[in-house]
């Protein structure tokens, strides 16, 4: 048995638990925490970047697995957790390295890891260390995602997020997803590509809130510009939020096991505790719909007449095909993109001409 912290209504006080040693650290998996060490930085000098392994932050409060330094001077320290860590943990040493100018990458193997989500991070195949020496494929399993915009139409492949899938409100929604998951489908990221992609600034990490039941959020790796598009659309300039310092899941445990409450003096047998949830479902954020724009006061619009068309093109000075579209619907294409699908008949004509 050993000590811990319990929860006894608004007190902590100490109480005796059982230790379940069910698992122990092998050399083995210590050697594979030490292969993706060394393979993050590998690659990072590879691709021409700045990288060290085992390096401590100013305040010598934390260490860093791996210290990767972009040419723009974006620096990335690397956590490789394969075991069980706590959530203040997670939280401590990631508020730790920020204040430090350095941004946190947790890479982990294990889809209950308590880390997921309390932090950049990102998830990887439990593979042997000869296999991560050897150069196999990492690819990243969870953590990175891209944005999907997309109009609740009836012709629309994605379902309404206003509805519960019932019907279509005509409205545009946008969401976050794996990219297996996107249509199109999306290339998978790999290990190589975040560490070129994060100290580059190609790849940021962003909080989304959650915005059904249960957590307060996830934390994820996209793309920059999904990224911008993101905050543009629903206005969201703040950064990372701040840590809580205790959550209800932050309990002292023993290799990779959940603490059994229950005494099993002379009960025969032996006996394991539960496992810890799975944290990493792979499933949207909740989704956000888009405020709608105000409603067109002009009639309907009239097409362009060929006529019209070079006149326009040789009083702009561009071929006619690089005409751009009206004013109404370019801020929809600066707000949303090409692809909000509502433009007017005229400038859908434009662009399907490009």
């Amino acid at each position: 048995m050993f000590i811990r912290r319990g929860r006894v209504g608004g007190r902590r006080p100490l109480v005796a638990s059982h230790l379940p040693v069910t698992h122990k650290a092998t050399p083995a998996e210590s050697e594979q925490h030490k292969a993706t060490k060394e393979r993050i930085v590998e690659t990072a000098s590879r691709y021409g970047l700045d990288a060290d392994a085992e390096v401590p932050t100013a305040n010598r409060r934390s260490i860093s697995d791996a210290l990767v330094t972009g040419p723009g001077g974006i620096r990335i320290g690397w956590e490789i957790q394969y075991h069980h860590l706590s959530p203040s943990s997670v939280h401590r040493r990631s508020v730790n390295a920020v204040q430090q100018d350095i941004t946190p990458l947790w890479v982990a193997k294990d889809r209950t890891a308590s880390l997921i989500d309390r932090a950049p991070w990102a998830r990887v195949d439990d593979m042997p260390w000869k296999a991560i020496a050897d150069g196999r494929e990492m690819v990243i399993r969870g953590g990175y995602r891209h944005l999907q915009v997309w109009k609740c139409v009836p012709s629309s492949e994605r379902h309404c997020l206003l509805t519960d899938g019932a019907g279509h409100c005509g409205e545009v929604h946008s969401d976050w997803f794996l990219p297996a998951l996107c249509l199109p489908e999306k290339k998978a990221v790999h290990l190589e590509d975040l560490v070129l992609s994060s100290a580059t600034g190609e790849s940021v990490p962003v909080y989304v809130p959650n915005r059904g039941a249960g957590r307060a959020g996830r934390y994820m790796w996209v793309s920059a510009t999904d990224c911008e598009r993101w905050r543009e659309m629903v206005g969201e300039k703040t950064p990372l939020p701040e840590a809580p310092g205790l959550e209800e899941d932050d309990e002292i445990t023993f290799a990779e096991q959940e603490i059994d409450r229950n005494c099993r003096a002379g009960e025969e047998g032996w006996f394991v505790s539960d496992t810890r949830p799975v944290r990493d479902l792979g499933q949207p954020t909740g989704g956000f719909t888009l405020p709608q724009m105000p409603t067109q006061r002009s009639g309907a619009p009239t097409l362009i007449l060929p006529v019209e068309r070079a006149a326009a093109s040789a009083a702009l000075g561009c071929p006619p095909w690089e005409l751009g579209p009206c004013a109404e619907c370019g801020q929809l294409m600066r707000r949303y993109g090409r692809d909000a699908a509502m433009f007017c008949g005229v400038c859908r004509a434009l662009l399907n001409g490009r």
